[in-house]
């Protein structure tokens, strides 16, 4: 009988030892949900989320050197971690519209590198440029890091003039000439000429091809009068400069002096007198039609002429109100056969104690 008990216990630790093992003590909390997604990145679980993350570029500054109007340029700023803690860049912000930038993730565990890949966009006038981008991080010593984009445009189009200052005296703006030049003797077609409101114009070949170009531009006086400041843009099929802006301006045919009317300590109802001066920019004989005030506030009291030049005494009421602080009024002056010129009053009414 006892030997039968020894078998039965021999089978049974038998059985026992051929049963799977059971779950884990975790497994208590309930099946795993099928619908949660996990935790993304190749070292999730590593990543502390206490410590000092610290932020270190190889480069703050990129200098691109010489580059062409108009071209895309691209550059790279890598970075370390080289903290103890999860770097989190927060935002990345640029003083210009013109450096679009990428930057893969936001979170670096510590060893981690990072690159931010910067584009700059040339514009289209020569000269050297500086550009800024400041990178926001938990980084508690430098949550703020700014980077430098350098670069030197390189115009390869030569033109002269720069700029335009032209004379709404029909003599002296009938026409100018505008020269362009390959700097690398690369030759090119000039596709367009066009200026603001058709100010200027000229005549082009579109077919033809040169390394240097002398443009006569006509200047349309009339349309000069309404537009005073403007620019020329030179569409041209070189391979390293599409286009050449020049600006231009030209002097008006007359100014007030001072530009602007400004009363200072006015009390309501209480006048005050100023003197205006209207005169001619081209030294030209002119003669006044008209005066008159939007709001009635300002009074001509006086008007003479000397020369080329209108002198007027100016009375100014400031009106009546409780609690105002400044009054506004506009004086327009109408020349015959010209412009209407229109001179601005501002006025700030006295401080009364409280």
């Amino acid at each position: 009988m006892r030997r039968d008990c020894l078998v039965l216990a021999v089978l049974v630790a038998g059985y026992v030892c051929l049963l799977p093992p059971l779950p884990p003590a975790t497994a208590d909390k309930g099946a795993p949900d099928a619908n949660k997604p996990a935790p993304e990145g190749p070292h999730f679980a590593e990543r502390p989320q206490n410590g000092n993350p610290e932020i270190r570029f190889e480069e703050i500054i990129y200098d691109f050197g010489e580059v062409s109007p108009g071209t895309k340029n691209l550059c790279e700023f890598k970075f370390t971690n080289t903290g103890d803690g999860l770097l989190k860049i927060t935002k990345v912000t640029k003083t210009c519209g013109c450096t679009p930038y990428t930057l893969q993730r936001t979170e670096y565990a510590p060893g981690e590198n990072g690159t931010l890949k910067v584009r700059y966009n040339a514009g289209k006038r020569p000269g050297s440029i500086r550009k800024h981008l400041f990178v926001h991080s938990n980084d508690k010593a430098r949550p703020k890091v700014e980077l430098t984009i350098k670069a030197r445009i390189a115009q390869n189009v030569e033109y002269e003039p720069k700029r335009l200052r032209l004379s709404l005296k029909a003599e002296d703006a009938a026409s100018t000439e505008i020269t362009l030049r390959s700097l690398d003797n690369k030759p090119f077609s000039i596709k367009q000429f066009k200026s603001t409101a058709d100010c200027i114009t000229a005549d082009v070949n579109s077919s033809l091809k040169s390394t240097e170009f002398v443009l006569e531009a006509r200047v349309d006086v009339e349309k000069l009068k309404k537009h005073l400041k403007g620019r020329i843009d030179i569409k041209l099929t070189h391979p390293e400069c599409d286009t050449v802006a020049i600006p231009f301006s030209a002097l008006p045919e007359f100014r007030v002096d001072p530009p602007a009317i400004i009363v200072l300590n006015a009390r309501p109802a209480e006048p005050v007198y100023k003197q205006v001066w209207v005169l001619s920019n081209y030294d030209e004989n002119f003669e006044i039609e008209s005066v008159s005030s939007r709001k009635g506030i300002i009074e001509p009291v006086g008007q003479e002429k000397l020369g080329s030049r209108y002198k007027f005494d100016l009375k100014i009421t400031p009106p009546a109100g409780a609690g105002r602080k400044i009054f506004t009024d506009v004086l327009f002056i109408n020349i015959k056969g010209a412009e209407k010129l229109q001179i601005t009053c501002r006025g700030f009414y006295k401080k009364t104690g409280g």
